[in-house]
């Protein structure tokens, strides 16, 4: 099987990006600027990158455009900030021959601490109660089964998009719906090299309408309760400014008016 990365770029140089990015397979970086460009180069006889510049704004567009353009049997959706370790090709390659049942894997990739949200200890199943931590980053699937499902990225939601983050999520949800099977693996790919959000801002009123209006497409008629539940589990660190039903109000505010 073939493997290709999928970056999404904001105002990057594409051949530097490959380099730092430590690229030993295919790869199509979508980079967002000001302008229209296309490239091709090779770092080595088995990583072909293919680059493209839009005058675009949104992750979620980056990604699909991407997705539409790729070739591998396998994609790794990956970010300019994250540096993918000696082997990954291999490994990942390995990881879909070794489960053919898998239609999409989710890896580990070290992060700093204060924006971990998942650590996979074993190879497992990924059932709708758990799919929510995994960053689009840890992300790799067979493409003819995300093409033959039909499922793409919000372009609502992420970066550049008129709503905070969230995209990982919905595409998550998309897959389980269209029934593809996601499973964990505790093998580690790369690290992220920490940068200030470009999205995050605090805990303000415009986050948490946000998180109202994806949980309106994540949970329906039942996100007002998984949104309390949100609030209470997160509550110590969310709720300091804006208090616990203050902020669950806003909430119900986004799920009210998507």
């Amino acid at each position: 099987m073939t493997l290709q990365v999928l970056v999404a770029a904001v105002k990057q140089n594409a051949r530097k990006l490959a380099v730092k990015m430590n690229l030993e397979s295919d790869a199509i970086i979508i980079n967002q600027d000001d302008y229209f460009n296309y490239d091709e180069f090779s770092l080595s006889d088995s990583a072909k990158v293919k680059s493209f510049t839009f005058a675009e704004r949104g992750v979620g567009l980056s990604r699909n455009n991407a997705l539409l353009r790729a070739s591998g049997d396998i994609v790794l959706f990956s970010d300019e900030d994250i540096i993918l370790g000696s082997g990954y090709h291999e490994a990942i390659v390995n990881e879909f021959n070794d489960h053919p049942k898998a239609d999409l894997i989710l890896f580990n990739v070290s992060v700093d601490e204060r924006r971990a949200t998942y650590h996979n200890s074993q190879f497992k199943r990924v059932r709708w109660y758990n799919y929510g931590r995994y960053p689009t980053y840890s992300v790799a699937a067979r493409r003819g089964r995300l093409h033959s499902a039909g499922v793409t990225f919000s372009l609502l939601f992420g970066g550049g998009a008129p709503y905070s983050n969230g995209e990982d999520s919905l595409f998550l949800h998309d897959c389980l719906k269209k029934g593809l099977k996601i499973y964990c693996s505790p093998l580690s790919i790369g690290c992220e090299e920490y940068r200030e959000s470009t999205w995050f801002s605090g805990y303000n009123e415009k986050f948490f309408r946000d998180r109202g209006v994806l949980y309106y497409y994540l949970y329906g008629c039942m996100a007002k309760v998984f949104a309390l539940r949100f609030l209470f589990s997160k509550k110590r660190v969310m709720c300091r400014e804006i208090k616990l039903w203050e902020a669950y109000d806003l909430m119900k505010q986004g799920i009210s008016n998507p």
